[in-house]
């Protein structure tokens, strides 16, 4: 394996300055946008209207199999798919919105997540000496 210095980014002369740029440049744009966004959780349903308990039993009874064996094999496949199972149903339920902004405001934002990202593609290019 060839030694190669801190500059070469991707094992490609020289680009270190544009992919920390355009590294930059992306987490600016990405922090501009996600901020722009708006999560808000709905009320849990399954087969009916707020049946969130019901979802809780089969991850009760497998801690309740672990406090009684912690070896349990059923609790721990109950504990973990009540746990997957409530995550999945909180994940379901949300939704997600982009708050109201200026076409300006979303134009700098896009073009600062793409063009870091190209920076950092740019970097991974052979670069002259």
């Amino acid at each position: 394996m060839e030694n190669h210095p801190i500059s070469d980014v991707g094992g490609t002369p020289g680009g270190l300055g544009h992919f920390v740029i355009g590294f930059i440049i992306t987490c600016l744009g990405g922090y501009f946008l996600a901020n722009q966004v708006s999560v808000v959780g709905s009320y849990w349903s399954f087969y009916g209207a707020n049946t969130f308990g019901i979802t809780l039993m089969p991850l009760l009874i497998g801690v309740g199999l672990l406090f009684w064996n912690g070896r349990s094999m059923a609790g721990w496949l109950l504990a973990v798919a009540g746990t997957v199972f409530i995550l999945a149903g909180v994940i379901a339920n949300m939704h997600v919105y982009f708050r109201p902004t200026s076409l300006f405001n979303t134009l700098v934002m896009l073009i600062l997540f793409v063009g870091g990202l190209g920076l950092m593609v740019r970097a991974l290019s052979p670069h002259r000496k």
